[in-house]
């Protein structure tokens, strides 16, 4: 049943796209200008010239009385994203509502938000809308405006206590503080409600609402202009040779073999065309050993070796012949070694914890792996773990038990005369730190852990990473990111992979953790077709040959650090730009790695020696790819060269 007659909604419907006909004439973006959107429709700002407007945008729904708000965000609701040309678009859905978001670029800062909302159900609630985050970092003394007049109003003046919310109906909306503004126009007026929180004021946008019947369907078109200065202002960047930090091996992947067509594509051209440290394959144990009481040595003898368990000893036999590390991990167990508790501790918990009572069995069938590992592919394992164990993918286990996991099965393979020894983690990621913390506290556990290890998909602030790191200098042993990326569910949604906000931000990760913690080396998920750094050959629906993505380059930029450098201190003194050092003192080797998160900007570097020769500056940004722009010298003790805006730029010293 609709909520409105037919014809009334029918006239939004033609008004609504005859106001995106009319917009979709102006001007197309300027250069650097980008919208930057989340593939689960979240807006987090628009580049202009580079520099972010930064705001953020969530689809929320309202309960009565504001007791209860749902919101998009990553990993929180089913998504699919696509761009045609400047056009991207987001289907999903959650709380009874389905959600079409378009975000059309609109020239210079600006864009165009069309909004459909369906209900799937009847219900009564406060509303839905489209809600606008402003950060009090850059709007704490903001005023405000209403349909164009000339009066302002102080928005803590507005709204003045965290929670409490102020209503005014609006067709445009002006929001400004001295160094950015943010306008908003809508297609119809619309009621705008203003919420306060102790990050800055929150501007919900209704799209529908509060009596909603099965069926209703609504739209809401906005225009959304952020303006503000651009900095441009010198960065210094301060190298300390003389306290060199960590080992930095170089970066690494996973190789997780899951498409046998695309697979070894895949991975042949990354190992062909980026120096790649370390390696992560599939431990397949559910498959090694099926059958508690079938001697998997035997089977494998006879020629009963699983094809999997093949494919994945002969892909880290490939690793190793060209002198990679290689780690090996288990996802699954079989089911003889696993006790089944859900119905004790409740389905919400993921996986299943170890069957204790068979302990020695599970140690001894891990064991018989990595030995026949060793001997018929010749590859004896740097490390071995189960893949987030302390979420439970697929095998569950408490700190504690982690603790003595990793004291019983080192001691195991230490009486085999097997050098492989155990991640202490492995966590799924950086804010689970309290698992480690029962092993990290277990001196037993010490002499049978080869590097703390956990991966980059969630948490990965300055306080969590510093605490990663201080793990590893009080074992004095490595750390490693076992997987690196930052949206654990992007495979939902492939078509953010080629997104040069999706690559910014994950390098921008990467350069940030090798500056805090040091770690020998992070290993990509994947170097594979599952999360594919190239497009092609049918990878996500893409035709042609493979192809690198923005994603490859800035990989291949941080891959290139030359090898047997250390991790070099260095301070950046502006927030936009992260940066992340290494030298070979030895040969006179370094490499500079800058991330610029802002507009085009003159740099400066000091501290490197005064021999340290010509540098090749190379850059990854929207239109190139790992492209040299240049060679420079030191001059005075200084490095001085040009920042371009929105991009990672590396300075590698040059090889004769």
């Amino acid at each position: 049943m609709n909520y409105k007659p037919v014809s009334q909604c029918s006239i939004i419907r033609i008004k609504t796209i005859l106001y995106i006909l009319i917009l979709s004439l102006l001007p197309a973006r300027s250069l650097f200008s980008q919208t930057e959107v989340m593939a689960w429709s979240n807006i987090t700002g628009i580049r202009v010239e580079g520099q972010l407007m930064g705001f953020e945008s969530s689809l929320r729904v309202v309960g009565k009385e504001w007791t209860k708000i749902n919101a998009t965000g990553r990993e929180k609701q089913q998504s699919r994203y696509a761009r045609v040309g400047e056009t991207q678009t987001v289907n999903t859905g959650f709380s009874g509502f389905k959600f079409l978001q378009t975000v059309k670029e609109n020239g210079t800062g600006s864009s165009i938000v069309s909004i459909t909302a369906t209900a799937e159900k009847d219900t009564v609630i406060s509303g839905v809308y489209f809600c606008i985050e402003i950060p009090a970092k850059y709007y704490s003394n903001a005023t405000l405006r209403t349909n164009g007049s000339s009066g302002k109003q102080n928005l803590s003046e507005k709204v003045s206590t965290p929670g409490k919310i102020k209503s005014l109906t609006a067709r445009s909306i002006l929001v400004e503080s001295e160094k950015q503004q943010l306008a908003l126009s809508f297609n119809v007026s619309s009621p705008v409600i203003i919420r306060k929180e102790n990050s800055g004021y929150q501007l919900y946008i209704r799209i529908m609402g509060p009596d909603i019947k099965n069926g209703q369907e609504a739209q809401k078109t906005i225009i959304i202009k952020a303006t503000g200065q651009i900095d441009r202002s010198p960065i210094e960047i301060t190298v300390d040779t003389k306290n060199p930090g960590r080992r930095f091996d170089g970066f690494g992947g996973n190789f997780r073999l899951q498409n046998p067509k695309a697979d070894p594509l895949v991975i042949q051209y990354c190992l062909d065309n980026m120096r790649v440290a370390w390696g992560r394959v599939e431990m397949p144990w559910a498959m090694w050993q099926a059958d508690e009481n079938t001697d998997p040595v035997e089977a494998a003898k006879a020629g009963k070796l699983n094809q999997h368990v093949t494919e994945s000893m002969l892909m880290a036999q490939k690793l190793a012949k060209i002198g990679m590390p290689v780690i090996i991990s288990d996802w699954t167990a079989p089911a003889w070694a696993v006790k089944n508790d859900q119905q004790e501790q409740g389905r919400s918990q993921r996986g299943t914890p170890l069957n204790q009572d068979k302990i020695e069995k599970i140690y001894k069938s891990i064991g018989d792996y990595i030995v026949y590992l060793k001997q018929n592919y010749g590859v004896e394992p740097m490390a071995f773990s189960f893949n987030e164990s302390d979420l439970g993918i697929n095998v569950r286990q408490t700190g504690k038990e982690h603790a003595d996991f990793i004291k019983g099965f080192g001691a195991h393979m230490a009486s085999r005369g097997l050098a492989t020894k155990l991640l202490l983690g492995d966590n799924s990621d950086a804010t689970t730190f309290d698992f480690i913390i029962p092993a990290l506290n277990d001196p037993e556990t010490h002499k049978y852990i080869e590097a703390v290890s956990f991966h980059s998909w969630r948490g990965c602030d300055d306080e969590t990473l510093k605490k990663w790191s201080g793990a590893a200098k009080q074992l004095n042993l490595p750390l490693i990111v076992a997987e690196g990326s930052t949206d654990a569910a992007a495979w939902k949604y492939p078509e953010i992979f080629y997104e040069q906000t999706f690559a910014l931000y994950e390098i921008n990760l990467y350069i940030r953790i090798c500056s805090i913690c040091q770690p020998i080396s992070i290993l990509q998920w994947q170097l594979t077709s599952d999360y594919s750094v190239l497009k092609g050959e049918g990878i996500f629906r893409t035709q042609g040959p493979l192809t690198p993505t923005r994603r490859f380059w800035n990989l291949k930029q941080l891959a290139s650090t030359p090898e047997g450098a250390f991790a070099l201190p260095g301070t950046c003194n502006k927030e936009e730009v992260n940066c992340a050092i290494f030298g070979n003192i030895a040969r006179n080797k370094y490499a500079v790695h800058i991330v610029n998160n802002g507009a085009e900007r003159p740099a400066e570097i000091k501290g490197l020696p005064a021999d340290a020769g010509v540098m090749e500056i190379y850059v990854t940004d929207s239109e190139r790819g790992m492209e040299k722009t240049g060679e420079i010298k030191i001059s005075d003790g200084v490095f001085r060269l040009n920042l371009p805006p929105a991009a990672m730029i590396s300075l590698i010293s040059k090889n004769y």
